[in-house]
């Protein structure tokens, strides 16, 4: 009977204490959310909410911490210097419960267990069969749910356990909160439409690129800025005439005689109408990082484990 009184007021105590933080999980959730989309109308809408219940929350929410997170106009919602810091905790917290309950359901569920995998849209279709082929193999019974993001939302998309694999080219300095599970080089050649005709001589070839039209990918990816950056340190600083998120569509628009560029080498084996294309011999190559991410303080579930163990890169 004693030991039933401890507990109950342990529980009573546990209960005090609760109710007496400045916020739950799921007010962290729909703060987690209004920084995730710099909007209150999209926030609201995927956590099923009015507007005015989500704007309530959050007021609520500054009131009970006596700190402004967020400062809203018309137009954006701003994050302040705290509510950068609280999203940052707020989304290594929610990782945590969401990468703990898929664990639960994965070694308990009857469920079909699934891989959610994030690639970067700098990768090409060539790269793909490195990351699924030998798990396909080896475990068809898992599933996969592939998307295609931004570097920068890949790594929000890890902290927040919206995702369990993630393959970019990683910024110069990565959050401490992810790990590095695998890493290649990825070489890149010089490629123009066949019809062209290149002069041969280095020197010679400098000066009629610097006169051709290029495709580029996208200057806000890491691919892009570092490959401007090998370009301007080799003599071509270039303004392209086409910027592109897709090595896989600027091989398409080069062979159709659209202009020049230099594409990862491996995302040319794909492609079929090689004879509409030829590779220039540029005297120097650029060579890319591409990597394989986890979260670092979690433990993966075994089928994510097993296809961490299978990709070929």
């Amino acid at each position: 009977m004693r030991e039933l009184h401890k507990k109950h007021g342990l529980m009573q105590l546990m209960q005090q204490y609760l109710a007496t933080k400045p916020f739950d999980l799921h007010a962290l959730h729909l703060f987690h959310l209004v920084v995730k989309h710099r909007s209150f109308t999209r926030a609201a809408r995927e956590a099923g909410l009015s507007q005015s219940a989500l704007t309530r929350q959050m007021q609520s929410l500054e009131s009970r911490l006596g700190l402004d997170l967020i400062n809203r106009t018309t137009r954006s919602v701003e994050v302040t210097e705290a509510g950068h810091y609280l999203a940052a905790e707020a989304a290594r917290l929610i990782g945590g419960v969401t990468a703990t309950l898929d664990g639960l359901h994965a070694a308990f569920g009857s469920a079909r267990p699934e891989v959610r995998v994030s690639v970067s849209r700098t990768l090409a279709m060539a790269h793909m069969p490195g990351l699924f082929h030998a798990n396909h193999q080896r475990h068809p019974e898992v599933a996969c749910r592939v998307s295609y993001h931004a570097g920068s939302s890949i790594l929000t998309a890890l902290d927040a356990s919206e995702t369990d694999i993630g393959v970019l080219c990683p910024p110069a300095k990565l959050p401490d909160s992810v790990k590095i599970t695998h890493r290649f080089k990825d070489r890149f050649e010089l490629i123009a439409p066949a019809a062209l005709v290149a002069p041969k001589r280095a020197d010679r070839l400098k000066l009629w690129l610097q006169q051709q039209s290029w495709l580029m990918i996208d200057a806000g990816t890491n691919t892009g800025q570092s490959l401007r950056r090998w370009m301007k340190r080799h003599g071509l600083a270039v303004t392209p005439s086409m910027e592109l998120d897709s090595f896989d569509l600027i091989i398409n628009l080069v062979a159709s005689g659209y202009g020049v560029a230099f594409v990862p080498r491996r995302a040319l084996a794909l492609y079929r109408r090689k004879e509409s294309l030829v590779t220039l011999p540029f005297a120097e190559h650029f060579d890319r990082e591409v990597v394989v991410l986890t979260r670092k303080h979690r433990k993966l579930p075994p089928h994510v484990a097993r296809f961490v163990e299978n990709i070929l890169f």
